[in-house]
């Protein structure tokens, strides 16, 4: 699990954002249990939507 993702455009790939990951778990941070986490669904969201807008510009 990361604590940083970026987003690349199509080729030649340029950096089109960066998202700062804050998800707070109990103990171990595993993926399991960051899954669990209500922001996690947040973030989910927010990453697809911005992947998704470069399926419809193609």
């Amino acid at each position: 699990m990361s604590d940083k993702i970026i987003v690349l455009s199509k080729r030649p790939a340029s950096v089109k954002s960066v998202h700062e990951i804050n998800l707070v778990t109990e103990g171990e941070k595993t993926p399991l249990k960051t899954r669990k986490v209500p922001q996690f669904q947040y973030y989910f969201d927010i990453l697809w939507k911005e992947l998704d807008s470069y399926e419809i510009k193609q």
